[in-house]
């Protein structure tokens, strides 16, 4: 059976990283693009790499121009799908790459991103270990689908499974991730600039601002945190697109080294699409540039009682896009891996 698909968003970075995967996807027939400024215009003008889907042109987004599609797929700035949403079809499997429906708490929707709540969809991030199993069981037969926030699904990722095994602590999280500036969206942003950024790092988002903080506690909540405390720190680096994110948390008195890389190789072992690392070795974002994986390297600084992971991904694949599409295949019933690659692009 092939699935008819509508993108919302179509002209974004998220929007086009959706058409490129989606193009190659045997299950996927992309039949309508949606844009807001650019509406009208080819698909082809806008997004130039995406050839084969030339023949498309961008439609306003709206209800009517979504319905009537087996699979919608949104790439909209937060707080522009909420409403759009409850118009579609309950049968419609809908998959929301913004924030609008990440967050279970409405304080905490209020507290970071203001403006109306709209409820919490099933998390799009498969591999995540909850107590009890894997987010993967939550996205089964779903039909509303919260796509993650980048920065927020690399850490919970890295961090998750030692909060399972209780090997490290949820208090005095940090996390310094230098990302690409491809993960702030599309949309001119002066910092962004290429002349701002060649040469150059720029922190943002300082001091417990940053928006994805509450999506990084939830899921750690979800894995068996009970208050977890996390200082985020993220830094656009001069590169295009990847997240590199070094994450630490306290050990827990007493655990040994063996007990900790334990932890994370049994909660990934089996995961087509998250990879521990050998010990002694770290990942590039060159690594994973243009696949759905996310590769993590763990060691334990001894001296400062602490655990380091450091996990690479790319933010528009399995930041976003490839998320997106891998928790589509589970909620049709498709294989997981269908349409997505581990194999990155060769420096």
């Amino acid at each position: 059976m092939v699935f008819s698909v509508a993108v919302a968003g179509a002209s974004g970075y998220a929007g086009g990283e959706l058409l490129r995967l989606l193009a190659a996807h045997p299950d996927f027939e992309v039949r309508t693009v949606t844009a807001h400024s650019n509406s009208g215009q080819r698909l082809v003008d806008v997004q130039p790499h995406l050839r084969s889907l030339s023949h498309l042109v961008l439609g306003d987004t709206d209800a009517t121009a979504l319905s009537g599609h087996d699979v919608v797929f949104l790439a909209l700035p937060h707080g522009a799908s909420g409403a759009l949403t409850a118009e579609l079809p309950a049968s419609t499997l809908v998959v929301d790459c913004g924030a609008d429906h990440r967050l279970e708490s409405e304080a905490d929707w209020a507290a970071f991103y203001g403006g109306d709540y709209f409820g919490a969809w099933a998390y799009g991030v498969p591999e995540l270990p909850v107590d009890g199993g894997r987010q993967r069981d939550r996205l089964v037969g779903a039909r509303r689908i919260a796509a993650p926030g980048c920065n927020a699904s690399t850490v919970a990722l890295a961090l998750a499974p030692g909060i399972l095994a209780g090997v490290i602590e949820a208090t005095d999280i940090v996390a310094v991730l230098a990302v690409g500036p491809s993960g702030a969206g599309k949309s001119l942003k002066v910092p962004n600039l290429a002349a701002e950024i060649l040469g150059s790092a720029n922190p943002y988002a300082v001091g417990g601002t940053h928006r994805h903080i509450p999506e990084i506690q939830q899921s750690l909540r979800w894995a068996g945190a009970v208050a977890p405390t996390v200082s985020f720190t993220p830094v656009i680096v001069p590169m295009s697109r990847g997240i590199l994110a070094t994450s630490t948390a306290r050990l827990v008195p007493g655990t040994s080294a063996a007990a900790v890389r334990a932890a994370w190789e049994s909660a990934y072992a089996d995961e087509p699409f998250v990879h521990l690392l050998p010990s002694g070795q770290f990942p590039r974002t060159a690594d994973v540039l243009g696949a759905n994986t996310a590769l993590i390297g763990l060691a334990i600084d001894e001296a400062a009682g602490r655990v380091i992971t450091v996990t690479a991904v790319d933010n528009l694949v399995k930041g976003t896009a490839g998320a997106a599409i891998q928790s589509a295949n589970i909620a049709l019933g498709l294989p997981e891996t269908r349409g997505l690659s581990t194999n990155g692009v060769a420096p």
